[in-house]
């Protein structure tokens, strides 16, 4: 086994002694910093190179932090005026993860740079932190790479806030196979319009 073969067994037992101690040590650094910035290396070298991430020019580490727990509805004095259905304050979800919060908030602070893909660096009470893997689609080592190159066409700007990326296809429940047959063409919303809109060309 490689050195990233044993890192990977490492983070499958996260209760061993060795990473509860790192992930606390790691969390206590991580909440003195700044809620989005740059890594000056993936703190996974394995995992960040399992979802994309080369070091080399152009491609970069952003760490940031999410707060835990469902979506309190922001309402003043938890007062919701209207039907008794919309009068939830507490116990309301989001329905897309934390992780796709965490790589839409590094999308929004870093608008020059595309977000490849974010994995799971560590959580204390409070907050979730994740790295986002991003890369500058201006620099000439990323448009010169055909491997990662398709990242620089306009199509992809903004891919975290579209749900383009693996965390936020997740939550659109897209996925391959028969069991996603009802989801084809982008939403199961979508799908059913599709088969259930009579459509009359003028050209028939």
């Amino acid at each position: 086994m490689g050195a990233y073969k044993y890192m990977e067994e490492l983070y499958k037992k996260k209760q061993s002694d060795l990473m509860r101690f790192l992930l606390r040590v790691r969390c206590w650094q991580f909440r003195q910093l700044a809620t989005v910035h740059r890594a000056s290396r993936p703190t996974r070298p394995d995992k960040a190179r399992r979802l994309g991430y080369k070091n080399k020019q152009g491609v970069c580490i952003y760490r940031t932090r999410v707060k835990r727990g469902g979506r309190k509805k922001p309402v003043a004095k938890g007062i919701c005026y209207g039907k008794p259905k919309t009068a939830g304050v507490n116990q309301l979800k989001f329905q897309r993860s934390i992780q796709s919060v965490a790589e839409e908030r590094v999308g929004r602070a870093c608008g020059g740079l595309r977000v490849l893909n974010s994995y799971w660096v560590g959580q204390d009470a409070v907050y979730k932190y994740y790295e986002v893997i991003c890369v500058d689609p201006a620099h000439k080592a990323v448009r010169r790479d055909p491997r990662i190159n398709w990242i620089c066409e306009a199509v992809h700007k903004h891919r975290e806030l579209r749900g383009l990326t693996s965390a936020g296809r997740k939550n659109r429940g897209i996925g391959k196979g028969h069991r996603y047959a009802k989801v084809i063409g982008s939403s199961r919303r979508a799908n059913w319009k599709r088969r259930n809109t009579l459509s009359l060309r003028r050209y028939r």
